[in-house]
Formats: C-alpha cells, sequence, structure tokens
C-alpha cells in the first residue's frame, strides 16, 4: 500500500506534518517502538509508529530519525498522547532526512493502525501470489485475509485433494487442514520437526521428502516475506543458502508438511505449493508483527530490573503488561522468567534472535493449535541470550501453595528431538526457568535464579538442556562446575576399588551402597529394599569399609560416597 492511502483513512487519524513528495512510498509492514535505537528490527518500508519515550531533549531527535532514514522505513508517525503536539525539533530532522512524518490523534489506538496497516499489506501480497499462480487463484485470494492458513489448507484438501499442515520448528501444530481426515499426533509432529530441521542445516534439495510408518511426507520451508527467495523457481543456488543463513533462520522457521511425495510433481504445482507457503508467510508476518508490543513491554521490563530501577516503577511497567498478556485478568498475576542461550561454534552468528524466537514456541502448549497461543508470553533478547516473561493467573500461583507454572524437566520434553537436529553438529540450546514471584520486588532475583540455571543446564552434555530453580539450593548446583581431572581422581580413589571387587566377586557392593546411603543408613529398610539378611548387608557394608578404608557411620564419609556416586 502507498502512504498516501493512509491519510485517505479517518479513522487512523493520522495528520501530514512533512513529507508531502514521499507520499507515493510503498509500505511493507509496521512496527511500534520507543528504543533509542531500534534498528535490528528493521527490515525497510516499515511504518513506524512511536509514542516518544524514548525523547528526553532534542539532542535525541537526530540519532533517532537517521537511524530510520538509514534501515529505509516508510515513514515516521509520532503519538500526541505523551508530548501533545509533535515537537518541532522532530519535523525538522525528518524534513532534512527526507522522511515523511505524521502525526497519531491521541484518540487513536496504535494498534488501530497495526491492524489496518497489516490487513492491507496482506491482501496486497495475497494478491501477488495470486497472479503467479493464476490457475489456482481462489486458493491464492483465501489467505490470511480470508480466514487463515486453515483455509488455505482446506482448499488443498478439497481442490488438490492433499492432505497438509504447518508446523513450527518445535513440532507444534500452527494450522492444519479440518477436512482431511485426523490432525497428526504430537509424536509425527515432533519426527516431522527433526527431519525437516536435518535437512535445512545439511542444504538437502527442497521439497525434502520423509517417510514416516509407512506414510510419506514432503516438506516445503515457510520462510517469512523478505527473508529470502522461495518460489520452486528459485534456483539451486538459494538451496544452497549459506551455512551462516541456515543458522540464523532454521530454527524459527514454519514449515509445511503435505501428506504426499513431491519427487515427480510437475513444475507447475511445485509452485503452486511454493505460492502456498509465501501466503502462509504473510500470517507469519502478521504474527510476528502482533508480537513486537509483547516484545518492547518484555524489553522494557528487562531494562529496569537490569539497570536497578525503583521496584515501584517496574511494578507500574508490570501493570501495563499484566492486561496485554493476561486480557481480562482481575488480579496482577504472578510471573516465571525463562532463560534460554543458542550457541554456535564460533560465535560469529548472534543467538539472541534464534533463541527469542525458539522461547516463543517452546513456552506454548504443544497441544495448543493456531498462531496465536504465544500471546500470554513476552520474550526479550539481548546478545546470544533470550529472556521471557511469563504470566501466571495469581489465583493459579496461590491454591494450595504447591509447585506451579512451567518446570524445567518437563519444559523441552516434547521438542528435545527436533531441537537437537536442527543444532546438531554446532549449536547448543540451553535453558534456565526461575520460581515465580508475585511482585516487582522479586523480578530481579527471578532473573538471577534463571541465569543460574541456565549456567547449570550449560554444564551439562547434550545439545539441548534445562534446568530450574529447585536445583540451586543442592549439590546439584555446584557437581557440574567441578574440572574433569577433580570429578574422575575423587570418583576413581572412592569407587574404583568397589567396581574392581564387583568384577571379580559379583558382590553387588556398588548397589548396596547406593541403597545403604538412600536409606539413610537404616539397616532394617536398606536390608528389606535388597531382600537380604541384615547380617549379609553387615558383611557387604564391612567390605565397602575395608577396600576404602572409610566408615560409613560417619557423616563425612557418607558425604563423600554420596558426592562419588552423582559425578560417576
Amino acid at each position: 500500500m502507498r502512504l498516501r492511502a493512509l491519510l485517505d483513512t479517518d479513522a487512523l487519524g493520522l495528520r501530514l506534518l512533512g513529507g508531502e513528495e514521499e507520499l507515493d512510498r510503498t509500505v511493507r509492514g509496521v512496527m511500534t517502538t520507543d528504543l533509542r535505537d531500534p534498528s535490528r528490527y528493521l527490515a525497510g518500508g516499515e511504518l513506524v509508529l512511536t509514542g516518544l519515550a524514548w525523547r528526553r531533549d532534542a539532542s535525541d531527535t537526530e540519532p533517532f530519525v537517521r537511524i530510520l532514514a538509514s534501515a529505509g522505513v516508510a515513514a515516521l508517525a509520532a503519538g500526541e498522547a505523551e508530548l501533545g503536539d509533535v515537537p518541532d525539533d522532530i519535523v525538522e530532522a525528518c524534513a532534512r532526512h527526507r522522511l515523511p512524518l505524521f502525526a497519531v490523534n491521541e484518540s487513536v489506538a496504535f494498534a488501530t493502525i497495526t491492524e489496518h496497516v497489516v490487513r492491507q499489506v496482506s491482501g496486497e501480497r495475497a494478491g501477488d501470489l495470486a497472479a503467479v499462480v493464476d490457475r489456482h487463484r481462489r486458493l491464492m485470494t483465501s489467505g490470511p485475509t480470508g480466514g487463515g492458513p486453515d483455509v488455505v489448507l482446506d482448499l488443498l484438501g478439497s481442490d488438490l485433494d492433499l492432505r497438509a499442515w504447518v508446523l513450527s520448528p518445535a513440532g507444534r501444530a500452527i494450522a492444519g487442514s479440518s477436512a482431511t481426515g485426523p490432525a497428526l499426533s504430537t509424536a509425527v509432529c515432533a519426527r516431522l520437526a527433526a527431519e525437516h530441521l536435518a535437512a535445512a542445516r545439511t542444504g538437502r534439495r527442497r521439497p525434502h521428502r520423509v517417510q514416516l510408518d509407512g506414510t510419506t511426507y514432503s516438506l516445503f520451508p515457510v520462510r517469512s516475506s523478505g527473508r529470502g527467495p522461495a518460489s520452486a523457481s528459485a534456483t539451486a543456488a538459494a538451496s544452497a543458502a549459506s551455512l551462516r543463513d541456515a543458522r540464523e533462520t532454521v530454527l524459527s522457521d514454519w514449515f509445511l508438511a503435505v501428506e504426499a511425495d513431491a519427487g515427480d510433481w510437475p513444475e507447475e504445482r511445485l509452485d503452486l505449493l511454493q505460492g502456498v507457503t509465501q501466503l502462509i508467510a504473510v500470517e507469519r508476518d502478521r504474527r510476528d508483527a502482533a508480537r513486537t508490543v509483547r516484545r518492547r513491554l518484555a524489553q522494557e521490563v528487562l531494562e529496569l530490573v537490569q539497570t536497578g530501577a525503583a521496584p515501584a516503577e517496574i511494578a507500574a511497567r508490570l501493570r501495563v503488561a499484566a492486561p496485554v498478556l493476561l486480557p481480562g485478568l482481575g488480579a496482577a498475576p504472578h510471573w516465571q522468567v525463562v532463560v534460554a542461550r543458542v550457541e554456535w561454534d564460533g560465535g560469529e552468528i548472534e543467538g539472541g534472535p534464534v533463541a527469542q524466537s525458539l522461547l516463543e514456541e517452546i513456552l506454548v502448549d504443544p497441544l495448543a493449535a493456531g498462531p496465536e497461543p504465544s500471546d500470554r508470553i513476552a520474550v526479550a533478547h539481548t546478545g546470544d541470550e533470550a529472556i521471557a516473561l511469563v504470566p501466571l493467573p495469581a489465583v493459579s500461583a496461590e491454591h494450595d501453595g504447591s509447585e506451579t507454572g512451567l518446570l524445567a524437566d518437563t519444559l523441552l520434553e516434547s521438542v528435545r528431538d527436533p531441537l537437537s537436529a536442527g543444532l546438531d553438529g554446532d549449536g547448543r540450546l540451553t535453558l534456565g526457568v526461575s520460581a515465580s514471584v508475585h511482585s516487582a520486588e522479586g523480578l530481579r532475583g527471578a532473573l538471577e535464579e534463571a541465569r543460574h540455571a541456565r549456567r547449570v543446564a550449560a554444564a551439562r552434555p547434550g545439545r539441548v538442556c534445562a534446568a530450574g530453580h529447585q536445583e540451586l539450593a543442592s549439590h546439584v548446583l555446584l557437581l557440574p562446575f567441578v574440572p574433569d581431572d577433580v570429578r574422575k581422581a575423587f570418583t576413581a580413589r572412592l569407587l574404583d576399588p568397589l567396581r574392581d571387587y564387583d568384577r571379580r566377586h559379583r558382590a553387588e557392593l556398588i548397589p548396596t551402597l547406593e541403597a545403604f546411603l538412600d536409606c539413610d543408613g537404616s539397616w532394617t529398610r536398606c536390608a528389606a529394599r535388597l531382600h537380604l539378611h541384615v547380617n549379609t548387608l553387615r558383611y557387604r557394608v564391612g567390605r565397602i569399609e575395608q577396600l576404602t578404608s572409610r566408615d560409613l557411620s560417619r557423616l563425612e564419609d557418607k558425604l563423600d560416597f554420596f558426592l562419588a556416586l552423582r559425578m560417576s
């Protein structure tokens, strides 16, 4: 759409302050920001909405406008609710940089403008694709503006007899045809996601074809608009994208799974399916635009927490965030913090944006279908780290005093395999989960707690690891940081004599020691567990003490054995 079309819509409350000669610029998207430097989030062609919270005085204006102009944004729209009239220094800076400037009436919400622009841009993109695949115009034009991906997939089923689903890289079903039989099981979704990620990382020819349980699926990547070519005729150069490009997008791109073998399809049908992925990419863009506000809220809260802002200031920002993340909630929620870090060998790729996209997917219940169930999650990122602010309804968090909210040991249960495939070879994902807190005062501690838990997870083997706050109050916090040589020497000194004896005599001293410690040194309970006579148990324990020169009646020696068994 053109900028001048915005002025023709009275409901948007826009007033032109400068740049009339630039009104034929094309608007490709919309972004709301109050960051002083939003360049990392800009791709060009956006209408940038701002409430001017970044402006402390006139000296802040020139750098901000210069950043927008350099990024190629279409125009700037400044809200009048914060400062009243838009300051003259902003008008002058926009004129110098030939950046069209609008004033937004305080009675109009930014969300109203965002929804209008996204709807118009999505419709235009869908129309362009329809021209490319004219033979299936009805399929193309029924995209996001006509009911979302589900409608497109329904038409694939009715027109071409194809069952298809849109899946996230974590294996969550985002959309599927309601007219082509039962939904995919979560296990199949996870396996398809793993196959897709592995194929994308190795650069195999698209579409990727896999066979699961006797059924063949063809997997088509869904690339967010503007992030890369998606048509079947995009040439082999696009298929052989660089490893750097694959790392930056493979863990965040959706994909289309079609129950069919596309290996012998004609080019016309492949072009049609690639056109469908472009329509689905419009929905992905719309979803990302809708997440802008939640991401900004998370970034603002994070900056306040990390800079040591007063609890009252943080609490005020949380009160703003709560109704956005939990609409209709009467009481203020509890909060949990989840920290994720994606690290690639070599360290030349920033992992924060990838970790942000991953958290927005894996913090959603895998059984929750649809593109928007992550509305209640706000995720920010900095460097290689992403930080999620997850609200919990207060009534749920308090009802019986038991553990509530996210648990690290179950968080990755359904997504560990596909994400491990996407990270295989040179990447790692580690997560830490805090306990829930009910006030702004606790948020800083929750952030530090989640970061400590993530470091515990990072000390474990595996491509995908998580740890929770419960582990920070135990020996588990310390064991991962013991150097390997110290660990091996300690365990060898205590346990190797017992292992050697077990190998020679099949005496089962190691299992006996584990059971004895687990029963807190109780002879009767341990004998009952091992189905031994107490005298037999006493003989085995005596042999353990003789071989190791330790005394299992002493607390220090019990503790040494306990730690050695945990580290072995």
